[in-house]
């Protein structure tokens, strides 16, 4: 089958062929014995046929170089979308992050405590400790014990101290301990961490008064965690007879799924932290 180019050559070739044929036959003013009316009724449709495909390949060539060039535009138009859409999905994680810098930055400076920002780096792999990495170190002033803390309440607390980095250890970790008071009641108890996410309000006597709902906050007492700070709301509350402790469910007011950055509370820790670690 021929080519494009190769019909063209050929038409090109046909249609010269044909006006020399009419050339002649338009020189000849009396062609003798009608031969100049029969190549004329012979040439002339050849002629026009020749004419009507050479049109046709040359249209059909020109909308191919328009195709080409639509197409290219078209490659070139998907990769300034899809550019402007991941420039769009970094401004908007700069402006996320702005937001939650200026709600650490007002929480910062509504405390009485000197602290330091930090950002999360790391998470603890292993599913039986709740344990962030955080970019700040000794070199910032982070020492072993201090508290960590974000606006919704408290996250944690500073374990493991490096030159540069420091891990820090959740509410919700099963060796965390908190001592904390119910808002409306004052009644004191320990916040443990659970495996569910969750924490437990322990060694809350059976006779105090606890509803779902009552917040509960940090009673300062252990030298640890700064008085009042938030720790989450009670969701569930088991009272038995036989038992002189009620059980006690508390949801954390932070979500640990979604830490970014902390602020760590630049207080003097606990004695009696620094011996049990």
């Amino acid at each position: 089958m021929l080519s494009k180019k190769m019909l063209v050559v050929v038409g090109a070739i046909l249609l010269i062929v044909a006006n020399l044929v009419i050339l002649y036959i338009a020189g000849n003013r009396y062609p003798s014995h009608g031969l100049g009316r029969v190549a004329l009724f012979l040439v002339a449709p050849f002629q026009d046929a020749v004419s009507v495909a050479i049109r046709f390949s040359r249209g059909t060539w020109d909308n191919y170089f328009v195709l080409v060039s639509t197409a290219r535009q078209n490659a070139r138009l998907k990769e300034s979308l899809k550019q402007a859409v991941a420039r769009n999905s970094q401004w908007r994680e700069v402006e996320l992050s702005n937001i939650r810098l200026r709600q650490l930055l007002d929480f910062k400076t509504a405390m009485i405590n000197q602290s330091v920002a930090a950002e999360i780096v790391g998470r603890d792999p292993s599913s039986w400790y709740q344990a962030l990495i955080i970019n700040k170190g000794s070199a910032d002033g982070i020492r072993k014990g201090l508290p960590v803390v974000v606006p919704e309440g408290i996250a944690g607390q500073v374990t493991d101290v490096s030159t540069h980095y420091a891990k820090v250890m959740l509410i919700i970790d099963r060796n965390s301990a908190v001592d904390a008071l119910m808002q409306r009641t004052r009644a004191r108890g320990i916040i443990k961490g659970e495996a569910s996410g969750r924490c437990r309000f322990q060694y809350v006597m059976r006779k105090e008064e606890v509803a779902v709902g009552d917040k509960i906050v940090a009673s300062g007492l252990d030298g640890v965690f700064p008085k009042g700070l938030a720790i989450g709301d009670v969701i569930g509350v088991v009272k038995r007879t036989s038992e002189i402790f009620q059980e006690v469910s508390i949801a954390p007011y932070v979500d640990f799924e979604k830490l970014e950055e902390v602020l760590v509370v630049l207080i003097p820790p606990a004695p009696d932290f620094a011996e049990r670690q």
